[in-house]
């Protein structure tokens, strides 16, 4: 009965997590995401999924590394302001245009490569994670 406790707790620390890091990083963008979504910019969807995945990959590693769920969360933490530095840095980087107006205009080019950031992100990330 132990173990099913675990993982029904385990999965709703993750559950929770993951809809904390989506909720931050819609705070992060001056635009609404979901207002996006429902006009069908794909640009917007390619970059929100792209932190979906990213946030999903560093939470997913961070339960399959620890066995405690303090752990997990502070692992997960590192993990997420790392993917935060990330976007922060790509803003950065491009000073000829600001992300969020692209994404809000419908540049599909900026989207997929901002997902990519985020998954590429991610997956370095998750290997430091022990």
């Amino acid at each position: 009965m132990t173990i099913v406790i675990n993982i029904l707790v385990s999965v709703a620390v993750i559950i929770g997590l993951q809809l904390l890091g989506m909720l931050i990083f819609s705070w992060m963008t001056p635009y609404k995401d979901m207002e996006e979504l429902k006009k069908g910019n794909k640009a917007a969807a390619l970059a929100m999924g792209g932190k979906f995945m990213g946030t999903a990959i560093v939470l997913g590693i961070a339960a399959y590394t620890n066995t405690s769920i303090w752990f997990m969360i502070l692992w997960f933490a590192v993990g997420y302001v790392c993917l935060i530095a990330a976007y922060w840095i790509f803003e950065l980087v491009t000073p000829g245009f600001k992300i969020s107006e692209q994404l809000q205009q419908g540049n599909v080019a900026v989207g997929i490569f901002l997902c990519l950031v985020f998954i590429g992100t991610a997956f370095a990330v998750s290997s430091l994670i022990i």
